[in-house]
């Protein structure tokens, strides 16, 4: 067994033998495109990554030990926000930043409502700044950093980046390229230390996105620190089991012997796939598909026909089950093969495989399609935080690492 439960819940911060943080290295940070200095011309590249908290790692700390107060984790996405309290309670809530992004403030007072305590620490992280209302990233960054400012001007705010560090909302606006789309090396770095030997692998497959993070020794350990280089290298792979457009996955489908275009129209999206099969669960309130009807199968079997310009009038369930099998195939290659150029830069034999998101039934089921995947030691973060925190894993991840380090 590579791990323990009482490690994951501790989050000790990983460092080297000379007490430096292991989460990013010089060799990545200089292969960030516009990472060249801050504000007073210093080399960004060669920066100390060191944490301002001593530890120990033969003890686990609680928030009363490291005498903090309330710290709350924040996810701003470009289409949910989703905080935590890294302990009881794990919230989220759509919010499509492209049309809302005026109300960003108020969205994020309600979201952290329940928590009746005044709120000491913020920790943010980000991939809302892709959002096309801003102009550029650098803008949504700031624009961003201030919605949350003046929403806790009361709280100490912390900005997750790249480099494995908590900064100040100055600093972090000083260098957006490591502060843009950080979420997903808070959730690596807190998952690292499931499996701190040797090799391991994150599969975080998500509503939008599909993270494939390679770990070793307990240390995230990517090619690229950007969106555009984990695009570049297989890291990052633009699809999900909830929002992506089918016409997004495939181009053709095979029906009926056929090969058949699919219409490049918002017909139907990947939640409509799982919702056919029962993967994802039917939630007959909610309104946020394609075609604004509810998430049901039976409203999902209309939104399928539509993508090969048809309608249940001319295909039956049989056919309809036919095009959700080859669009999931379809969208299986890809993760597969974003995942077969992760798994050749490895060094040595895969010890674990570690599942996050919502789509870790998708994910199970390549990995038990990939032979050299197969004496992996297998662990679901849904399982070890359960289901409420899981849904907001990268905000939980980042208030337990705010409360162990700031």
């Amino acid at each position: 067994m590579l791990w323990d439960r009482s490690v994951v819940s501790a989050g000790l911060p990983r460092h080297d033998a000379g007490g430096r943080n292991q989460s990013a290295t010089d060799h990545q940070l200089r292969g960030v495109p516009g990472l060249v200095s801050d504000k007073s011309g210093r080399s960004l590249a060669g920066k100390r990554l060191d944490h301002r908290l001593a530890f120990r790692a033969d003890r686990i700390y609680t928030r009363g030990e490291l005498a903090v107060g309330q710290v709350i984790g924040l996810d701003i996405g470009g289409a949910n926000l989703k905080a935590s309290d890294g302990l009881d309670r794990t919230i989220d809530t759509p919010f499509p930043m492209w049309q809302r992004v005026g109300e960003l403030t108020s969205a994020l007072r309600s979201l952290t409502s329940v928590w009746t305590d005044d709120i000491d620490e913020i920790a943010v992280t980000m991939t809302g700044e892709l959002a096309d209302c801003f102009r550029t990233r650098a803008e949504g960054v700031d624009r961003i950093l201030t919605a949350v400012e003046d929403a806790f001007p009361r709280s100490i705010v912390r900005v997750w980046q790249t480099c494995g560090e908590f900064v100040h909302p100055d600093e972090a606006r000083d260098c957006p390229v490591l502060t843009a789309a950080a979420n997903w090396h808070a959730l690596a770095t807190f998952a690292a230390r499931v499996c701190l030997q040797d090799e391991s692998l994150l599969m975080d497959i998500g509503s939008t996105t599909t993270d494939l993070i390679r770990i070793r020794n307990g240390t995230p350990l990517t090619e690229g620190l950007t969106d555009l280089m984990r695009l570049q290298q297989g890291e990052l792979v633009y699809t999900g089991v909830r929002r992506t457009p089918l016409c997004a996955v495939a181009d053709t489908v095979f029906w009926d012997g056929v090969s058949t275009p699919l219409a490049a129209e918002w017909f139907a999206t990947t939640r409509d796939l799982y919702l056919w099969t029962g993967e994802i669960a039917e939630v007959p309130d909610d309104h946020d598909t394609a075609n604004a009807r509810p998430a049901t199968r039976e409203c999902a079997r209309d939104r399928l026909t539509r993508t090969v310009c048809s309608d249940t009038d001319e295909m039956g369930d049989s056919a309809v089950t036919a095009l959700v099998q080859s669009l999931i195939a379809s969208q299986e290659q890809q993760i597969r093969t974003a995942l077969e150029r992760v798994l050749a830069r490895l060094e040595g034999p895969l010890r674990a495989v570690i599942f996050a998101g919502e789509g870790e039934f998708l994910a199970r089921k390549i990995v038990a399609e990939i032979p050299e995947m197969q004496a992996a030691e297998r662990f679901s973060l849904g399982q070890l935080l359960g289901e409420c925190h899981s849904r907001g894993a990268c905000a939980y991840a980042l208030a337990r690492l705010a409360t162990e380090r700031l």
